[in-house]
């Protein structure tokens, strides 16, 4: 059963991964005919949408009925901290690069961890802590390029970085609410609620003038990065219910991989030249991702291994 769990755990975090590792060039697209807010809530109201058929049709909606006071205020928090991340990372890649904003927002595996040994109890063994540390360094090492911070031109990365540090703080306490309403809660409930609240709140800051002016193909993308709202959200709200928050932080360390493979696809296929540029990866820069996934697979694969290692040992016995 256990074994089980990890299967699926590691599907449901794999696609959320996948989704939020190109969802940056999107978002970067559609900040040419729309703005931040507006969007936001566009992508809020199709995932609410198709939420609410299908938590209607799986007969989950009576969840609703059972919940108390501090759940309600739990969701409440959940919703406007949710809504806070979504706004300020689109703020921010006016600033950054689609793939620098994704590794500037993987501090939030150690919040995440940590939120999760302080609020839920979770331990980190020797060998996890030491994961962590290396997924520290390779991090460093991938974003060394922009520590420099007396050089004129890396101004606006540091603005950025500030707005998307902000982001990680709002996504951390979401996802650590979240947490704490699995036992009352469907992971799609959840996010039903989030999605309603979203619409009703960002309403009066849309400008919904854009709407009518958006080409079929800015439909296109807007309509991608609703669905990639309802499906990456969706399949990580999943993923809690079966892996430790450890482990899927751990996990959200390649979204920034992913993130520049993608943007350097884009830029070899001649796709956007004006709006994507291949960014430039040294030695250095290149070690860090072998180390970032070198730190993600042994924190993956050490619950196996413990776990097998558990199963020969009463065999034994």
């Amino acid at each position: 059963m256990q074994q089980n769990n990890f299967k699926i755990g590691l599907l449901f975090i794999s696609t959320a991964v996948l989704f939020w590792g190109i969802l940056p060039i999107a978002l970067k697209l559609s900040s040419t005919f729309i703005d931040p807010v507006s969007l936001t809530w566009f992508r809020f109201l199709v995932a609410l949408l198709v939420s609410i058929v299908i938590q209607y049709i799986s007969g989950n909606l009576k969840q609703f009925a059972c919940l108390d006071k501090v759940a309600w205020i739990k969701l409440f928090f959940a919703s406007v901290f949710l809504m806070l991340n979504y706004v300020s990372f689109v703020y921010s890649l006016e600033y950054l690069a689609p793939g620098t904003a994704q590794l500037n927002f993987q501090t939030s595996p150690f919040f995440l961890a940590f939120g999760g040994m302080l609020f839920f109890k979770e331990r980190l063994s020797a060998i996890q802590m030491t994961c962590f540390a290396t997924l520290a360094l390779g991090m460093l090492m991938f974003f060394h390029p922009f520590l420099e911070f007396n050089q004129s031109d890396n101004s606006a990365v540091w603005t950025g970085v500030m707005i998307i540090q902000f982001s990680v703080c709002s996504w951390t306490s979401y996802a650590l609410l979240q947490k704490s309403l699995l036992k009352q809660l469907d992971p799609s409930n959840v996010l039903l609620f989030i999605y309603g609240m979203g619409v009703l709140v960002m309403a009066g800051f849309s400008d919904f003038s854009h709407f009518s002016a958006m080409t079929m193909n800015d439909w296109w993308i807007a309509i991608f990065c609703a669905f990639n709202t309802l499906i990456a959200y969706g399949c990580f709200g999943a993923s809690m219910k079966y892996w430790p928050t450890a482990q899927v932080s751990a996990m959200l360390a390649l979204t920034p991989v992913l993130s520049f493979s993608a943007t350097g696809l884009v830029v070899s296929l001649g796709l956007w030249p004006e709006m994507f540029f291949s960014d430039a990866l040294d030695v250095l820069s290149l070690s860090g991702i072998a180390v970032i996934i070198f730190s993600v697979m042994v924190l993956q694969l050490l619950p196996t291994m413990n776990a097998r290692r558990a199963k020969r040992l009463a065999t034994n016995t």
